[in-house]
């Protein structure tokens, strides 16, 4: 029995609700180590679904609109 390949949908990160670490990272043009230190102080909210981490593009864009002074300390 063949399994069937499962397809994915592939829509610009705009359009999205939840993107994943890396997507985020890149959408603040920063790197994932430094994401990680925004979730851990809980400046940037998160979703766990199963394993995976999934910020709300909402969030990322309420984060992006203010200035920050620096993002580790």
């Amino acid at each position: 029995m063949q399994k069937k390949a499962v397809q994915r949908l592939t829509m610009p990160t705009e359009e999205r609700l939840l993107v994943d670490r890396r997507s985020a990272a890149q959408y603040l043009s920063i790197s994932q180590r430094s994401l990680d230190y925004l979730l851990a102080r809980g400046e940037l909210t998160m979703k766990r679904i199963g394993t995976r981490t999934l910020i709300p593009l909402a969030e990322l864009k309420r984060y992006a609109e203010f200035d920050h002074k620096r993002l580790t300390g």
